[in-house]
Order: structure tokens, then sequence, then C-alpha cells
């Protein structure tokens, strides 16, 4: 997914820099029965329950009931957009069994903070969070001084995308889980909307404001490689390649580090497959000789792999 933006992509409360909301009544109080456990790598952006019963939160005028894996689920479908029931199901079991994690997943949707997208096979379907849940979520956020906000996404964009998006939540998940095992801590996942939102900006930058600006950019490809290189970005070919996803994470020492992550699919040919061959990304592949689709032990990038989109 390289070079490709939708300006319909550009809603501002996706934003991660978006002002906040009120906060409700939550104030940050104790959770009950005093735990105060971390709430995952997205749940940690969010001010929500995180015990294992389910306490009352409020959002303007409304009010939900939320336990600490409910809240997580959210937070989580919202940073990643769309992730598919199954993957869901297994964020809300923890230990519960199937039969408590679907009574959570039809609570979430019958409270009216996740949609349920049906696609050709029931047990392929996705969720997305509705303008509501990105409420809550928006009205309770939690800032960490020093760390940019993370981004939280409600509803579909692109239908015909569906089968690739919601393997980016399970590509991030394998790396995360590669990284948590290292001693690393993942803080907020970047999608490529972000990344290529902050991309227009910068080619507009010089046309804002401007009566006479014809909308084309003007930015010399010094300036524009002089950006890749000071967000780690791969440019080649005059052209700059953006991952499915990054993720900003701190490793054992805590210091500050990335890791970019592609879904690769048997679509992956020519130029595109040989640009996503040498960026340097993490590669997920999905349906691909020789490389699984997910998994704790999920693999980087294969040579072999490059082989067969090449071929």
């Amino acid at each position: 997914m390289f070079d490709r933006y939708d300006p319909r992509d550009d809603d501002p409360r996706d934003r991660g820099d978006s002002q906040e909301r009120s906060r409700g009544a939550r104030g940050g109080r104790e959770r009950a029965g005093g735990r105060n456990e971390d709430g995952g790598a997205f749940g940690r952006h969010v001010d929500l329950p995180r015990g294992p019963e389910r306490e009352l939160v409020r959002e303007r005028k409304r009010s939900y009931e939320l336990n600490g894996r409910e809240s997580e689920a959210i937070a989580t479908i919202a940073a990643f957009r769309v992730v598919q029931v199954s993957d869901v199901q297994k964020m809300l079991d923890h230990g519960r069994g199937e039969r408590s994690a679907q009574k959570s997943l039809e609570h979430l949707r019958d409270s009216g903070l996740l949609e349920r997208i049906p696609l050709e096979r029931r047990d392929e379907d996705v969720v997305v969070l509705t303008d509501r849940g990105r409420d809550l979520l928006d009205a309770n956020r939690r800032d960490h001084a020093g760390e940019h906000r993370q981004a939280f996404y409600a509803g579909l964009r692109k239908p015909r995308e569906l089968t690739h998006d919601f393997q980016v939540y399970r590509a991030c998940r394998d790396a995360e889980a590669e990284i948590r095992d290292q001693g690393g801590r993942v803080r907020r996942v970047v999608l490529d909307y972000e990344l290529k939102r902050e991309y227009q900006q910068f080619l507009q930058e010089r046309n804002r404001g401007r009566a006479d600006s014809t909308g084309r950019p003007d930015r010399t490809p010094e300036e524009v490689a002089a950006w890749t290189r000071d967000r780690d970005l791969p440019y080649e070919d005059n052209r700059v390649h953006f991952p499915d996803a990054r993720l900003d994470f701190e490793d054992r020492d805590r210091q500050a580090q990335h890791l970019d992550v592609e879904v690769v699919t048997p679509h992956y040919r020519g130029a595109h497959a040989a640009a996503v061959a040498s960026s340097g990304f993490r590669c997920h592949g999905v349906g691909l000789r020789g490389q699984t689709s997910g998994g704790r032990g999920g693999r980087g990038f294969d040579p072999r792999l490059a082989e067969e989109m090449l071929g």
C-alpha cells in the first residue's frame, strides 16, 4: 500500500492530535476492587474500567457498563479500525470461555459501541467501532506526557479492502508478541492513513491559505527525501513507501523504537512486490507459500517470498 492517498480518509476526528473532549464523571477514580491493571497497549490511552467486573462509564448524556476486557477490546478495535470477530472473541475470552466472550461481544454490540460487518462466510465477519464507541473513547482519553496520542477510528471506509485490512491487526499482534518477548512494550500503533495524511500536509504546506495556489505540490525530491529520512520511511525511485502500520514501542532499555509492518498477499507483483522486498518492513504473509498468516511465531521477511511475489 504505497503512495495511495484518499482525501475521504481525512476525517479530522480520526486525528491523534484532536481536541480532547469532556471526560464525563470518571475523573480518574480508583478501579473496583482497588485494581489498577495496565489496560494493554491501547486501553492505556483511555480512562476506562480495567478490572473483571463491569463499571458504569459516561459520555455526555449516555452511560455504559464495561469491564476491563471490554474496555481494551473497543480501544484495540478503534486503533486498527477493523478487526475480525474471531480475534475480538479471543480478546474477550481471557480464560472465561467462548460463551462468556460471545456474551461480551453481544453486550458491546447491543450497547451501540460496535457494529458487526458480515462477509461472505460468517466465520470471517469483522467488527468496527461505531461513532458512539469512538465518542466514549474520546470522552475518556488519558494523555501521557511526552507521548503522541493514539488515533481512534470508527466506521468502515474501504469495504473492498476488508480482507486485507483485518490482517493488519493480526500482523501487529504477532509483532507485538515478539517485542514483548524481547522485553519491549508497544505504546501505540500508527496506521498508513496517518502517515499518508502527514505526507500530504507536508506536500501542501506552501499552498495552504494561498488564493493563487494551483493545488499542486512544489516540493523538490531533495525535500521529500529529507522528510522521509526524518521519519525513517523508504524513498526509492521518487516514491515514498508507507507500511500498513507502524508500532511505536519501548525496548527493554526503555529506548523509543518503531517497527513498520506490512501485510503481503499473493496479489503483490512486479514493482510493488520489489518495493516491499527492499523496504525493510516486517512482512506478514497471507496465503503465500512458506509463510504463516498468524500466531506468536510470525516471521520477518523471507527472501524466498520476494522470489514468489516477483515470479
